[in-house]
């Protein structure tokens, strides 16, 4: 019996206890949004350390089914006793936590500690500064993006999962499968408009309402975002061979969503048609990546609060370049839906279960 359908089996009516700590954070809060609504992942539990002592409903007004829960710190002996825990912290922050909490226990990490393959690339990008403070490389875990090739394989009962970045999701699903069908050459070139939440819960100036609504801007401008990396890390997983990405952040004034606009050279023989028809072979059998009817663009409004991607491409012949555009909520599909798509896989689920398709509209 496939091994996938044994553990469905095996598993049929039983719940699951969830402890999601930085539950007062965007990311954290939207985790604990989907799991009001997943039928066998119970949140039991919240936690964050400067605001432990007070009612998670002072904090997360919307999260009204758990408004009387308590939230309590955020060290390893306060997530003793979950059979999953959900890890929403800055860089730096999960590793240590993650190591002290039982093998058998299942740690989905939201942040950037477990994400990059390769040491070096960790030390340059995260471990020189930052709020993560030079923490060294705390090794790889398996990477939460089960539509990549392979992948799927290594989440199904895993008990360590790193979840991707946002901007990295939206950009490796964008050019996975022209790189791997040889359509482009490894040359990528990447804007990707992000709504503020992004950019986390913490007090910014850069981020109040007066200097960010009727104002566009770019950031991180020049190949040192962080997330830079990883898109590459993925995308030359994609290829077979190394990738360059020369990836340029805008901030826009909304405040969840990202659209990439995501384009490489195209390689001798590459058509509209050869390429629409990758990108449906790669997609048919994925729930939560939409290959759009040509004609139909992508919008950050179409996928808000759903565990979706859409996509559309076009070849531009003069330029020689095929554009590939993609539109995901970058709190959902980049981040608490894809924790919990990778806990269903993880937990012997239905990849599917208790995730929205549906996004809201207006």
């Amino acid at each position: 019996m496939h091994g996938c359908v044994w553990s469905c089996i095996v598993n049929e009516g039983r719940t699951w206890t969830v402890g999601v700590t930085g539950a007062t954070g965007y990311a954290g809060g939207e985790v604990c949004r989907l799991l009001a609504g997943h039928p066998r992942l119970q949140l039991t539990g919240v936690h964050a350390n400067a605001s432990a002592g007070r009612r998670l409903g002072e904090l997360q007004p919307h999260l009204t089914p758990y408004a009387d829960l308590e939230v309590r710190g955020s060290d390893a002996s306060e997530l003793a006793g979950y059979d999953v825990v959900v890890l929403a912290l800055p860089h730096g922050e999960s590793a240590a936590i993650a190591a002290q909490l039982p093998d058998d226990v299942l740690v989905i990490d939201c942040g950037a500690d477990h994400r990059l393959a390769d040491p070096a690339a960790w030390a340059r990008w995260y471990g020189s500064g930052g709020s993560g403070g030079g923490v060294p490389w705390a090794g790889s875990w398996p990477y939460g993006l089960p539509e990549l090739p392979g992948q799927r394989e290594q989440l199904t009962g895993a008990r360590r999962i790193a979840v991707p970045g946002c901007y990295p999701t939206s950009v490796t699903l964008a050019l996975a499968p022209a790189l791997a069908a040889g359509l482009v050459t490894p040359d990528v070139v990447v804007v990707a408009a992000s709504g503020t939440s992004g950019a986390g819960k913490s007090a910014k100036t850069h981020l109040l309402g007066s200097e960010v609504m009727g104002s566009a801007s770019a950031y991180g401008v020049g190949g040192v975002h962080r997330h830079t990396p990883e898109m590459v890390q993925n995308l030359s997983q994609a290829a077979g061979a190394p990738v360059s990405v020369s990836f340029t952040p805008t901030l826009v004034p909304m405040s969840r969503g990202i659209l990439a606009t995501c384009s490489a050279p195209l390689t001798p023989g590459t058509d509209a048609e050869s390429a629409r028809a990758a990108y449906q072979k790669a997609y048919a059998d994925e729930p939560f990546v939409h290959l759009l009817p040509e004609g139909q663009w992508p919008t950050t409004a179409a996928v808000l609060g759903a565990n979706t991607v859409q996509l559309q491409l076009a070849v531009d012949p003069d330029a020689g370049r095929l554009v590939v555009v993609a539109a995901v909520d970058n709190l959902t599909k980049g981040t608490a839906g894809a924790a919990l798509q990778c806990a269903n896989l993880a937990l012997g689920l239905p990849e599917t279960t208790g995730l929205p398709l549906v996004g809201v509209a207006p």
